[in-house]
């Protein structure tokens, strides 16, 4: 499950459409879901959106782990953060991923722990 974790943080970080587009089509499964307080998609190209509008709020700024990741029943839940690189993030908040059977990412319920006013 780490590394579950470790390729749902590439796709958010993928800057190129193209890069993002495979990292979803490879480790997203086809019916996967996205739900955070801002957010509440269906589906790889909307989450693939859901990713590009962010990128444009917060040009250049990269999601990092924040700590360890807990798994068990193709379930992960682990803390992220949001800034520049290299820097301390601005935004954190944790995150549960659920797998499907072939280990792709198959839900997403997102919280916000840190938020700048």
């Amino acid at each position: 499950m780490n590394e579950i974790v470790t390729r749902y943080l590439d796709t958010w970080n993928a800057t190129d459409d193209s890069a993002r587009a495979e990292l979803l089509a490879t480790h997203w499964s086809e019916n996967c879901a996205y739900v955070d307080p801002l957010a509440d998609v269906a589906g790889r190209d909307a989450v693939g959106a859901t990713i590009e509008a962010v990128h444009a709020q917060f040009p250049g700024w990269v999601f990092s782990q924040v700590g360890d990741v807990d798994t068990h029943h193709q379930q992960a839940r682990f803390q992220w953060g949001l800034g520049p690189s290299g820097e301390t993030p601005v935004v954190v908040g944790f995150d549960v991923v659920v797998a499907d059977d072939n280990d792709r990412i198959r839900d997403v319920r997102g919280f916000l722990d840190k938020v700048p006013t």
